[in-house]
């Protein structure tokens, strides 16, 4: 009979467990690596391309700025500031001349309550729009509070402001409440 005996001071180790390891490692470093090396140029190209697109847009934007500057100094010239002046000074004209006043009117009117009536108006053309300073003369209380409702649901008068309100005794003409207001006409 064979006995087995190992007299070595350190008994054998084997080494499979740690081989195994390194080599699921290698492997999966093997496949990673070109995963990997693909990602960083698909990035590299992403970012040339943004790069190329940056600079396109710095170089059009600096060409606007130019443009824009060499516009601003033709028109501060002093003949063109003339003429922009003469033509702002037409354009008012003209839309001062093309506001319908008449359609201003009767939609004034159609919101306007049966006890309520209008007793000075002034209106002034700003901006394409015409500030509508009224004065307006209520029979009662709720005759008044009619009038101001109607004109904040009204789709065509805004930006209502009451300057003044008078109540008085019912005069020759019946009114007991007087308001002062102005408003914006829009048109749209």
């Amino acid at each position: 009979m064979r006995v087995r005996l190992n007299l070595a001071t350190k008994p054998l180790e084997t080494h499979r467990r740690f081989f195994a390891c390194s080599c699921a490692i290698g492997a999966l470093a093997t496949i990673l690596f070109p995963v990997l090396g693909w990602h960083a140029n698909s990035v590299r190209k992403a970012d040339a391309a943004l790069r190329s697109q940056i600079a396109s847009t710095l170089q059009r934007i600096d060409a606007l700025t130019a443009e824009r500057q060499e516009l601003e100094r033709f028109f501060s010239e002093p003949s063109n500031a003339q003429l922009h002046d003469r033509a702002t000074f037409v354009n008012a004209i003209l839309d001062a001349r093309s506001f319908n006043w008449t359609l201003m009117f009767m939609d004034l009117e159609r919101i306007l309550p049966g006890g309520v009536h209008v007793l000075s108006i002034e209106p002034k053309q700003v901006n394409g729009q015409a500030a509508v300073k009224l004065t307006v003369g209520a029979a009662n209380e709720e005759e008044k509070q009619k009038f101001l409702r109607a004109l904040e649901q009204s789709g065509t008068f805004s930006h209502l402001q009451l300057t003044n309100i008078r109540v008085s005794h019912p005069g020759p003409s019946g009114d007991q409440v007087v308001l002062e207001l102005t408003v914006i006409y829009s048109r749209a």
